[in-house]
């Protein structure tokens, strides 16, 4: 049976390699980008089964006329990817308000926007799937980057509810951790505050992009990538999070253990803080 796409943010990376993995299995895929000429060329190459729309996700006109292109022209939407998106560096400090509201509409607010849109078709037939691209920035919180941080761990939140409200409904919910990949994301499809203060130079300092020699180096491949969601999402049990990248999933392990430590190491401070017999003596 043919599975319909919907991804979001498929001009170059990830996105990009997850449109071109669906379409060469002969699913079906909508494809799109803020620029829609960025992805024309897949309509040519996959006539049969690529759809190119344009689409910003923060405006609510161009969501709706999507979702309904999509559906028009295959029927329904199976699998909504949230994949369109950018990274912000700064210290917090150095966060320009109208610049992190921005991060906020795209990454966050713009995922629920399609979410929203997609989810009464998916409610009407009792099936599909959503999968929201996190980052493993969500458990590690590199300095400088709390802004990003902080939108991909609201959306990892948002997932984690949303997987328990539509499970019974017969839809799952998946959130995605990559970590670093070969893409654009370290370069072009990364901003930073027009601020810069000195006495954050060693710790978010180190991270802005003129002092950042990670770009171009990563380990992942975003092809292999978009092979691991695409094994997910077919899965008979899609997991709640599925990690990208060994440096991923070492990271993850060292956060899950440092957290493991602190919690016993504040056991009983944290413990002592319920009320007399709460505890059931």
């Amino acid at each position: 049976m043919t599975t319909t796409w919907l991804i979001t943010g498929c001009s170059t990376g990830l996105g990009r390699a997850l449109a071109e993995a669906v379409l060469e299995r002969g699913d079906n895929a909508a494809v799109t980008a803020r620029d829609v000429t960025a992805v024309e060329d897949l309509t040519k190459a996959y006539a049969s089964n690529a759809l190119a729309l344009a689409l910003d996700v923060t405006d609510a006109s161009q969501v709706a006329a999507a979702t309904r292109a999509a559906t028009e022209r295959f029927g329904a939407i199976d699998v909504l990817v949230n994949n369109a998106g950018y990274g912000y560096r700064a210290a917090v400090e150095e966060g320009d308000p109208g610049d992190v509201q921005t991060l906020f509409d795209t990454n966050f607010f713009g995922a629920v926007a399609m979410i929203k849109a997609v989810l009464p078709g998916m409610r009407a037939r009792r099936s599909g799937a959503i999968v929201n691209i996190s980052s493993i920035g969500a458990k590690v919180c590199p300095p400088g980057s709390g802004y990003y941080a902080a939108v991909k761990s609201a959306l990892e939140g948002m997932t984690g509810s949303l997987r328990k409200e539509v499970a019974p409904l017969g839809i799952t919910a998946m959130a995605v951790e990559p970590g670093g990949f070969r893409t654009d994301f370290a370069g072009r499809s990364l901003t930073q505050s027009a601020t810069a203060i000195a006495d954050y130079a060693d710790t978010a300092g180190k991270r802005r992009k003129e002092n950042d020699p990670t770009h171009g180096t990563q380990p992942g491949d975003p092809s292999r990538a978009a092979e691991a969601i695409i094994k997910a999402v077919s899965s008979p049990a899609p997991p709640a999070m599925l990690v990208l990248g060994n440096d991923a999933l070492s990271a993850y392990a060292a956060v899950l253990d440092a957290q493991r430590a602190e919690l016993e190491e504040w056991r009983e401070v944290s413990a002592a803080t319920d009320l007399p017999g709460a505890d059931g003596e």
